[in-house]
């Protein structure tokens, strides 16, 4: 009994929170790029950095949670460019509803 007193399930937890928003994170890139293109990267990004400045005010375990999540957004800016040029390379689905850069008229 004693062993399980000085265990510290912070680790774990941090690991899975990261998992987690890795998991959310990636298909919410692909249907915002779908639905909105690349214009809302800016929004993510403020909303990340927003979190994470957020997050100093917070305690530990409450505090790196909301900084992963904080993170993840703000990576998810990142990839909703890049998402958009994998659109445009034809590597991922492009909306037809859309009017996108690169096409002739």
């Amino acid at each position: 009994m004693h062993l399980l007193e000085n265990i510290n399930y912070s680790g774990p937890l941090i690991g899975l929170m990261a998992f987690f928003a890795i998991g959310l994170f990636h298909p919410i890139v692909v249907k915002i790029e779908y639905h909105f293109g690349r214009r809302v990267w800016l929004a993510l990004l403020f909303i990340g950095l927003t979190l994470l400045g957020f997050s100093v005010f917070l305690s530990n375990i409450l505090a790196t949670i909301v900084g992963v999540f904080g993170a993840g957004l703000i990576w998810s800016s990142f990839e909703v460019r890049w998402q958009h040029q994998r659109v445009l390379k034809g590597q991922a689905k492009r909306n037809p509803n859309r009017k996108y850069g690169d096409e002739q008229n």
